[in-house]
């Protein structure tokens, strides 16, 4: 009897974001979750498989044959494809989607292949092999590569190739003979430099054991929910080592996220010292090839520990045993490219679904996260005090405006001066602070006031020095600089605002015969660059280390005893109701890089701020006063977690577009309102203008955004509008709720 399957073809629109019937020829084997290659129309097509079944459920005639597989094995496995299912219902795309994100981008179509390489293998022995050589007197070259290969391992060709010139055909002589096989061995590409370098564990500390005394009897349970709040230093990295230790002993695998790719060559050299090749890694800067082999190692349960960013939770571990989102305040665990996710929550649910323990960590726990916590919903756990009990750096919050007073006009306080020549001379590392990159942050016409903008987005242009041209940090776009001023022709443009390019510059000026690296944005962006610096600055090559908020998350310098922040008040003032939590945890984190090992640390905040409450709590090292604070104004103020803000953005190439999309959307949910007075109840205001950001990579964009209170009318609401933003309009409308940007 001919067998059935439904299959979801790999085409994201609504239009066929549906089951499609396929048989299953006789002979041939598929399973869910299976990538199969289909005739679609008049083309073919690649799919899932999702369900095998026995009859076809419709006239049979109608009915096309699966073409072939295109693995031997089902590549998505069945939680990943509940998964799947999960995300695309709440993120209300089609469910081809969100299946991708389950798969390396370049499976599909093909695109990457298995890398292989001729290899050679003996297949006689003994007196077989003693008449061989025989037959080769007047072959040295075959002779010496029966020698060769008479240890009986696979040699590749490449490495003969060192001891013998040029051996493939003399190997194919001796293939015609029958002495030896030429073979395709496969190879894996390995994004890893080297053998791993093992280490013991050492024994941990009683915080640690505190942590882990309740940690690892969940993951042998199943089951349990954990906040880890661990000052800066307090080891929450061999935490995360112990339980993956048990995981592995209970024949369990496990996921741990980092948010910075800056972070994983550190983390991932901890963890393959103590785990070896089990471990695997996957960011966005490893090759094609590397990516589809550390994949494929994964999926075999050859590699059963994975650390990467973001997108490594759709790892496909089997029998996960516990799932870790290090520093998980952070919010490039949220994904605002469709289908929209957080990394966090999509952790939960495969913690729950496959009957996992989830372990949020951070120095600085997000509000929502701590609020959870103090709900019950999260375990908290505490780590207050650092690796034996180093002291916490001591922190000294600048006014900048009294400097100004006494006559500094410059970037540098006195106290940074006077605590770089310190550290300078001591031969201790130092690291700034300033989140800006380029050299400065816009270029206004002294004239007008007028800032150079994109003329792709309404943001404006940063002055970079190094190639003398004006930078979009949205879009990419780079111009000249003008000779005069767009807006009213005046000759006279000023660069205004310190980048992280300007400071490296007067760190140079000032220090000319020590060695600076910068890390930013701009020159991380080769495959091994973060890497590369990285080991500069860690072998003390460099001794002064310039960056943005990447250097401010995780590492570990022990000769780091100085850190300034040089610009503390950027980010307080950006127009977001995250903006305090988001100084708060910045400060904090990049001043636990100082004085992680014997030496004392010092940290450096200069601000025209002080008296802030996020920068004086992060000057104190004092979470819980900054939760209270900050708890106690969203409550006032009706932000999140007590309410939510949900918004449809529209985006076209034309502003009128946008608008007249953005304005039937609001009249829409008007009358919906209206209609409905229970959702209306729960809805505090609903407003329709263009977006804080008018105009983004060369669309314009307008916005609907709504703040209602977190009740189940609510969730309701949002399924409609979940609805509305997937019907017809004039351009295309995205639905974020509580989205990490509001710009």
């Amino acid at each position: 009897m001919m067998g059935y399957c439904e299959i979801i073809v790999d085409i994201a629109t609504a239009q066929v974001d549906r089951l499609f019937t396929y048989a299953v020829p006789p002979g041939m084997t598929l399973s869910p979750g299976t990538r199969v290659l289909v005739p679609f129309g008049h083309r073919s097509i690649e799919g899932i498989v999702l369900e095998l079944k026995d009859e076809a459920g419709m006239d049979e005639s109608r009915v096309r044959p699966v073409t072939r597989a295109l693995d031997e094995y089902p590549a998505i496995l069945p939680p990943l494809v509940e998964l799947a299912r999960e995300m695309a219902q709440k993120a209300h795309c089609p469910l081809a989607a969100t299946l991708r994100l389950m798969l390396p981008a370049q499976m599909r179509g093909g695109r990457v292949k298995e890398k292989t390489q001729k290899a050679a293998r003996l297949l006689v022995t003994g007196e077989e092999l003693d008449k061989a050589r025989e037959n080769q007197s007047r072959s040295p070259k075959r002779r010496l590569l029966l020698d060769l290969l008479a240890d009986g391992d696979i040699h590749p060709v490449s490495d003969l190739k060192v001891l013998v010139r040029d051996p493939l055909p003399a190997l194919k002589v001796l293939e015609e003979q029958g002495a030896v096989e030429v073979i395709d061995q496969q190879v894996l590409r390995s994004p890893f430099r080297g053998p791993a370098v093992m280490e013991k564990d050492p024994p941990p500390t009683p915080g640690q054991q505190e942590a882990l005394s309740e940690i690892l009897p969940a993951i042998g349970a199943g089951r349990g929910s954990f906040l880890l709040h661990g000052v800066t230093g307090s080891g929450k990295t061999e935490v995360y080592i112990q339980a993956v230790r048990r995981c592995l002993k209970m024949g369990r695998s496990a996921i741990v996220l980092v948010p910075e790719i800056v972070l994983t060559p550190q983390i991932v050299s901890w963890f393959r010292g103590r785990f070896g090749d089990v471990a695997a890694v996957l960011h966005s800067r490893l090759s094609a090839g590397e990516k589809y082999d550390e994949w494929r190692r994964i999926r075999a349960g050859q590699a059963r520990v994975v650390i990467g960013a973001r997108s490594a939770i759709f790892a496909p571990v089997q029998n996960p045993g516990i799932f870790i989102v290090d520093e998980e305040h952070e919010q490039s665990y949220f994904s605002e490219h469709a289908p929209s996710y957080d990394a966090r929550d999509v952790a939960h649910s495969r913690a729950q679904r496959e009957g996992a323990v989830l372990l949020l960590a951070s120095a600085t726990p997000s509000i929502l996260s701590f609020a959870r916590a103090e709900k019950g919903e999260y375990m908290l756990l505490e780590m207050l005090s650092r690796v034996n009990n180093r002291p916490l750096p001591r922190v000294t919050v600048v006014d900048m405006r009294e400097e100004l007073r006494l006559g500094n006009k410059g970037m540098f306080s006195y106290a940074l001066l006077d605590s770089l020549d310190r550290c300078v001379k001591s031969g201790q590392q130092a690291m700034l602070f300033v989140n800006r990159r380029g050299y400065s942050s816009s270029v206004v016409c002294r004239k007008c006031g007028y800032a150079l903008q994109c003329g792709q987005c309404d943001i404006a242009y940063t002055w970079h020095q190094a190639d003398r041209k004006l930078h979009c940090h949205y879009c990419g776009a780079r111009e000249d600089m003008p000779p005069s001023c767009p807006q009213c022709g005046g000759k006279y443009l000023k660069t205004v605002g310190v980048g992280t390019q300007r400071v490296e510059e007067e760190i140079k000026k000032l220090y000319p015969d020590i060695g600076t690296v910068r890390m930013d944005f701009d020159n991380t962006q080769g495959k091994d660059a973060h890497r590369q610096l990285l080991a500069r600055f860690r072998s003390g090559e460099a001794r002064i280390m310039v960056g943005t908020q990447m250097i401010a998350k995780g590492l570990d310098f022990p000769q780091v005893t100085l850190v300034g922040a040089v610009m503390a008040d950027i980010s307080v003032n950006m127009p977001d109701y995250r903006a305090a939590e988001r100084t708060f945890q910045l400060l904090t984190q990049v001043a636990g890089r100082a004085g992680r090992a014997d030496m004392p640390g010092e940290v450096i905040i200069q601000s025209y701020k002080p008296e802030h409450y996020a920068i004086a709590a992060a000057a104190t090292q004092d979470y819980r006063n900054f939760f209270a604070t900050e708890f106690a104004r969203r409550r006032r103020d009706l932000y999140p977690p007590f309410t939510l803000l949900v918004r449809l953005l529209c985006q076209a190439p034309n502003e009128q577009v946008a608008r007249d999309a953005s304005g039937q959307l609001f009249e829409n949910i008007k009358q919906t309102l209206q209609q409905n007075p229970l959702w209306k109840k729960r809805v505090l205001f609903y407003r329709e203008d263009d977006a804080p950001i008018k105009r983004l990579m060369g669309y314009s964009r307008a916005q609907v955004l709504l703040k209602m209170i977190d009740h189940k009318d609510s969730h309701a609401l949002i399924e409609y509008l979940n609805e509305l933003a997937g019907r017809q309009w004039p351009c295309p409308v995205y639905l974020e709720i509580n989205p990490a940007s509001l710009a």
